[in-house]
């Protein structure tokens, strides 16, 4: 099977980054696949969720639940330099992955990590770093950075799941700048009161997994897509971007079944491909 190829990757996706930079009236965002993203604000860069590496189809080759790569790897983790910031919704490999942070970090040894602080100890362990170098936030609590404000909301997968300190071990995060913020939900199914704590929040633009909950898999699920569309459209998102598809063959979803739902609902979308670029100039006003 041929890998779909990246719009733009590695030196190619750098550079128009780098073009981008010194836009001071809009943000800029390209999907890196899975659910993570590069997020561009003023010239400051912040990596949410990458998983870059082909470290989860090495340890499945030989096992009953092969992780069969159908995307090309949109850009190197080592070709990041001068990133603000990286994020961790939770400790899953395609979330947390030690083959993506590990050069991050060292290439950007002032980058603020982002994680729910539940996890704090497995992820110094995976990471290999100091056991209080990460930002550790919780549901209801907040980061505020160089402009940026991360708020931590609840993540359940499959469960809304806490340790013996009443912390998250799944989160999603309102990013807020500037006049925006974004919702990117981490992996998560829809459970009770979800809209109405992200309503407030007047989301722009919704980051959403559409793969969905099938037991089959042997993993624990996420939204589908018609539950993507339908909890943008709750929390009146001005634009959802779907993930967590054309990644593992065995865990996908199809995007355009999506779009056939955010069309009938009237709830504005974009689908991108691997290493495309989106520009909040689309946003309506």
């Amino acid at each position: 099977m041929s890998l779909i190829p990246a719009i733009k990757k590695d030196e190619a996706l750098i550079n128009e980054v780098q073009e981008f930079s010194t836009d001071h009236n809009n943000f800029h965002l390209w999907w890196l696949g899975q659910s993570g993203y590069l997020l561009l604000w003023n010239g400051k860069k912040i990596l949410i969720d990458p998983y870059l590496s082909d470290s989860l189809t090495k340890k499945y080759a030989v096992s009953d639940k092969p992780h069969t790569r159908m995307s090309e790897r949109v850009v190197a983790p080592e070709l990041f330099f001068d990133i603000t910031a990286v994020s961790s919704s939770h400790n899953h490999t395609d979330h947390l992955d030690a083959e993506t942070l590990i050069p991050i970090i060292q290439n950007n040894p002032k980058i603020r990590f982002i994680i729910p602080e539940a996890n704090r100890t497995f992820v110094a362990d995976r990471v290999k770093i100091p056991v209080d170098f990460a930002v550790g936030l919780n549901d209801n609590s907040s980061y505020s950075f160089e402009g940026f404000t991360f708020h931590g909301v609840p993540a359940a997968h499959n469960s809304i799941e806490r340790d013996e300190k009443n912390n998250c071990r799944f989160m999603g995060y309102i990013i807020e700048f500037g006049r925006w913020k974004i919702y990117h939900s981490g992996d998560t199914l829809w459970f009770d009161g979800m809209e109405e704590i992200l309503r407030p929040f007047q989301v722009d633009l919704a980051l959403l997994p559409i793969n969905g909950n099938e037991p089959s898999r042997g993993v624990a699920g996420n939204l589908d897509c018609r539950e993507a569309a339908r909890l943008a459209k709750e929390i009146h998102a001005g634009l959802v971007i779907p993930c967590h598809y054309d990644m593992f063959t065995f865990n996908t979803a199809d995007p355009y079944i999506f779009a056939q739902i955010a069309d009938r609902i009237q709830q504005p979308y974009k689908i991108l491909k691997p290493g495309e670029h989106w520009s909040s100039e689309e946003l309506k006003s």
